[in-house]
């Protein structure tokens, strides 16, 4: 009877078999279709690294373009680290190149700039060696260089006003020197500033700011006023009518 029993059930439509274990179809069904974060990253370093190399073949220099961020040029890291530069005007002229153990300063509306990198431009024998160890904001705006190297920069607008050549009324001529006074203020304004971007490295430079001329209150009032400089005087453009 037991053995009548056990055919019965093996013969039983009802019971569903038992699917085999196969851990390789486990696997296949289990295994993800899509990216996986390391292809990701390959493919993000495979258009970093396309970029560089046109970088470098358009530039001939640099795999950036030409941007250089502050913490790529060993010479500010260090200057940041030692912390920023307080001299006297006096005390600045050390710093014109002479002294190979010294960097090359140059100071421009009172603040100082490192330029040692243009040593033979701003060194001894270099062609703007008379800018190096000194604030000569006037010249760079007059362009006469051997009369205006001083920070002294009143009057250094009268470069840009135009030369009359009319006779106009008192009225007109008021407003035309007003009207002359403010534009002529905002390109000495603009010009400090784009030599300032080159001295910041701006430009591409291995130039980089480093500190501030110490002055004492009521300096500029102290020093005699400036004629306007014979060269600036020439150069000064004739008003259009």
């Amino acid at each position: 009877m037991a053995e009548v029993r056990q055919r019965a059930k093996a013969a039983d439509s009802t019971v569903a078999p038992q699917e085999p274990s196969n851990p390789t179809i486990k696997s296949t069904k289990n295994k993800s279709s899509g990216f996986s974060f390391t292809d990701v990253l390959r493919v993000l370093g495979g258009i970093l690294l396309l970029n560089c190399a046109l970088s470098y073949f358009v530039t001939s220099s640099s795999v950036t373009w030409g941007w250089r961020p502050w913490y790529s040029k060993p010479g500010v890291v260090a200057s940041w680290l030692r912390g920023p530069v307080y001299l006297t005007d006096d005390e600045l002229k050390a710093y014109d190149g002479s002294d190979a153990s010294k960097p090359v300063y140059i100071a421009l509306n009172g603040t100082i700039y490192d330029v040692s990198a243009g040593r033979h431009v701003y060194g001894p024998g270099g062609s703007y060696n008379f800018f190096a160890g000194r604030d000569a904001t006037r010249a760079f705006i007059t362009g006469c260089f051997q009369e205006d190297l001083t920070p002294d920069v009143r009057g250094a607008e009268l470069t840009y006003i135009p030369v009359d050549d009319d006779t106009p009324s008192k009225a007109e001529l008021k407003k035309r020197r007003e009207r002359d006074t403010r534009l002529a203020k905002k390109r000495v304004h603009d010009t400090i500033e784009g030599w300032s971007r080159m001295f910041k490295g701006e430009a591409g430079k291995n130039y980089f700011e480093v500190g501030k001329v110490k002055r004492e209150e009521g300096w500029l009032e102290k020093l005699p006023k400036r004629e306007l400089c014979e060269q600036a005087q020439k150069q000064r453009p004739k008003r259009k009518a």
